[in-house]
């Protein structure tokens, strides 16, 4: 340690190119630190393409009965595209599906998912303006066949145009209208 402390005297003392060559591979090691931190600040910058999904909405695609076969399949198309689906659904998705309440952990099971991918209004609250603001301050699509007439005045992105994606159920699998592929 006191050969250290010695060094980094003369070092400060005589700047001279010995000294400083002297350091070279603790200069690089420095160097290169700051050329991982610039890349990983670069990385942080690019947006994670989310596609909000309305779970309420699709799960009614095939053959217009509650069905999260349905969901699962057009969370696979979704992801096929290069997205990360988040699914929301009203809280009273368990009853439709299985008599009983169903929190975001055994939904996610189900589809597939992480817990935090999938999202279960408050009871009494709808999905809609949830899926609406979370497509807002993400700037994300939002997978569904409801066109939010009802929320025009209260989300500017609706009359943007291009943020709903509209799908259907046929031949066995989920089709999404102009949802552009990223992949």
């Amino acid at each position: 340690m006191d050969q250290v402390l010695s060094d980094i005297r003369y070092f400060l003392a005589e700047p001279s190119l010995e000294a400083i060559f002297g350091y070279w591979p603790f200069l690089l090691a420095i160097f290169l630190l700051y050329l991982a931190s610039q890349f990983v600040q670069r990385r942080k910058l690019v947006r994670t393409p989310f596609a909000i999904m309305d779970g309420s909405n699709i799960m009614y695609w095939k053959d217009e009965r509650p069905d999260l076969s349905t969901v699962r399949a057009a969370i696979e198309t979704v992801k096929s595209k290069g997205y990360v689906p988040i699914v929301w659904f009203d809280a009273n998705v368990g009853y439709l599906v299985s008599n009983a309440y169903l929190g975001p952990v055994r939904l996610a099971r189900t589809l597939g998912l992480n817990a935090q991918q999938v999202k279960v209004s408050p009871k009494g609250t709808p999905a809609d303006p949830l899926i609406l603001r979370m497509a807002q301050q993400r700037k994300a699509l939002v997978v569904t066949n409801d066109r939010y007439r009802d929320w025009h005045n209260d989300f500017p992105i609706l009359r943007q145009g291009k943020v709903l994606v509209r799908g259907h159920f046929a031949r066995g699998r989920v089709h999404l209208k102009d949802m552009p592929s990223l992949k």
